[in-house]
């Protein structure tokens, strides 16, 4: 029996490639957009859900339900970006961001375990993102989201376990997507006292993201997680270097740290 996937933000980038992979190896998949009328072409079906909007949670997952009759895989996929000195970002972009990228997925979250706990089985997994492990200067607020994503992965994970429901991370670093164009930008203020650090900072996301690769490297890693019987906390998928970054953050003391950092991003 095909197991039944729900991937959100599935028309684009990382969770198009995610669900169509999964999709190509025989699982029933449901992606999710906020205009899915406008991807009726995909080969899997795509349904109506805004992260932000718990009512067009409680539809799509009620339309899973009352055609397959179960869930068995949740990949919160569905993600914004943010940039901007923490000082000049306004409050209420931030707000909107952990909206998106940790309520929103939480929320989901919550919704299906009803039913994985009924069927006790499942598997959920959050996609973080290397920026998550680090507070990186100009995306501070990006970090802080994808950070609070992972940890509370790890508390889900414990209170989840005794219900035979699987919960992992996985954080991809820069690969070719069309994230930058939902990503709120505070602007570069041409008085700011920040104007050359984070305009040049700015040119150096935009440049990781013009080069960066596929990501059909997420989708195999969602498939190979899909297929394992227990699953690592969280997982990391990007080039060495950016992966390695991760394992500096543990072994480097933090302020060793921080100045590779400034000296990366020239701050």
């Amino acid at each position: 029996m095909a197991q039944i996937v729900l991937v959100t933000g599935a028309s684009s980038g990382i969770g198009r490639s995610i669900a169509m992979l999964l999709h190509q190896h025989n699982f029933k998949v449901y992606g999710t957009s906020r205009q899915p009328e406008k991807y009726a072409d995909l080969p899997y079906a795509m349904l109506a859900l805004d992260v932000k909007k718990t009512d067009t949670m409680d539809a799509a997952l009620s339309e899973i339900l009352k055609r397959e009759g179960r869930i068995d895989v949740l990949i919160n996929n569905a993600g914004v970006g943010i940039t901007g000195p923490l000082e000049e970002t306004p409050i209420i972009e931030s707000k909107k961001a952990f909206d998106t990228n940790f309520f929103g997925p939480m929320a989901l979250i919550n919704k299906v375990l009803p039913t994985m706990r009924a069927q006790r089985s499942g598997c959920i997994i959050n996609i973080t993102s290397i920026a998550g492990y680090m507070g990186l200067p100009f995306r501070g607020v990006y970090s802080a989201t994808k950070g609070a994503l992972a940890l509370v992965t790890e508390a889900y994970r414990i209170e989840l376990a005794p219900f035979n429901i699987k919960v992992c991370s996985i954080a991809p670093g820069d690969f070719s997507t069309n994230i930058a164009a939902g990503r709120f930008h505070a602007p570069v203020l041409k008085e700011s006292d920040y104007a050359k650090t984070y305009g040049q900072t700015l040119t150096l996301i935009d440049s990781h993201v013009d080069h960066a690769p596929s990501p059909e490297p997420m989708a195999q890693k969602v498939l190979a997680i899909i297929n394992t019987k227990d699953p690592k906390p969280h997982y990391a998928v990007g080039s060495w270097l950016q992966r390695f970054s991760i394992v500096l953050k543990k072994l480097l003391p933090q302020k060793r740290y921080e100045k590779m950092l400034r000296n990366h991003y020239k701050v």
